[in-house]
């Protein structure tokens, strides 16, 4: 899996709970396809099933403010934690040893939108393929401790 790939699913059970697993046992750090990537787990609450559901996905920071990218990879539909984001936008967040309660928050001003965009495909290239590859915008999300 693409570390931007925003929490893709690619028969992502095992995959995300390997992920998860080495992320919680190395503060934060895992290899593979994540090596040196900036990881938050967010844990956001079904939209349908109600149940919390964990998923690792690449983030940035613009100052103080931690942004992740529903990107899907490119894919046509947004990722399942984007929807469960906008149905239930209260969150946890793991970024290194650190857990917190948080918001999401999507960056609803298209200007601003797509400068946090491209500041993100400045620090990771793939997803400035991801946008080619769909006609839909892929949302950007802040998420904000509470």
């Amino acid at each position: 899996m693409d570390p931007a790939a925003g929490g893709v699913r690619c028969d992502v059970t095992d995959f995300n709970t390997q992920v998860i697993e080495e992320f919680r046992a190395n503060g934060g750090k895992v290899g593979g396809n994540f090596t040196g990537a900036s990881l938050v787990l967010m844990t956001t609450t079904g939209a349908k099933s109600g149940a919390e559901r964990t998923t690792p996905v690449v983030y940035f920071k613009d100052g103080d403010r931690v942004y992740v990218i529903a990107s899907a990879a490119g894919a046509d539909k947004h990722p399942a934690w984007y929807h469960n984001l906008t149905a239930n936008p209260e969150l946890t967040v793991e970024i290194g040893a650190e857990k917190y309660r948080a918001r999401a928050t999507q960056v609803a001003d298209e200007s601003e939108r797509a400068k946090l965009y491209a500041r993100a495909v400045e620090q990771m290239p793939g997803f400035g393929d991801y946008e080619r590859k769909t006609s839909r915008v892929i949302p950007v999300v802040h998420l904000d401790r509470v």
